[in-house]
């Protein structure tokens, strides 16, 4: 089963998308800031991630940076998942390496659908 890292500071919002993606089959690893939530990159190496940009300890941006700028983790897709819906933040998770900027609030099935492209379900 494929492994999806949900870091975000918001339990509803985990707690929720870690229900859904778990009924799609996947396996799902929560972390509720970011400095958890980049320690549980480097030790699980998920197959995906699903990122919160505003956050305690480390944001979604720099910890974007650090994984896609390590050739270890470069490939693991990252959703960044944000209340920051202006242009000119979307730019920074582009320039940071997120493979889709998702803006909250989110319909769980777009979140499930994005993730599915990703990861292929056969």
């Amino acid at each position: 089963m494929k492994k999806i890292l949900i870091v975000d500071d918001e339990q509803d919002i985990v707690e929720s998308l870690k229900f859904v993606l778990e009924t799609a089959d996947y396996t799902c690893y929560c972390a509720y800031n970011g400095e958890d939530g980049l320690r549980l990159a480097k030790e699980l190496v998920p197959d995906l991630i699903i990122l919160d940009v505003m956050m305690p300890k480390i944001n979604g941006y720099k910890i974007s940076r650090l994984l896609k700028f390590d050739k270890k983790y470069k490939d693991i897709p990252i959703l960044m998942v944000t209340a920051r819906s202006q242009e000119e933040d979307k730019l920074i998770g582009e320039e940071t390496g997120a493979d889709e900027y998702i803006t909250k609030p989110f319909e769980m099935e777009d979140v499930v659908n994005r993730v599915n492209k990703y990861l292929r379900k056969d």
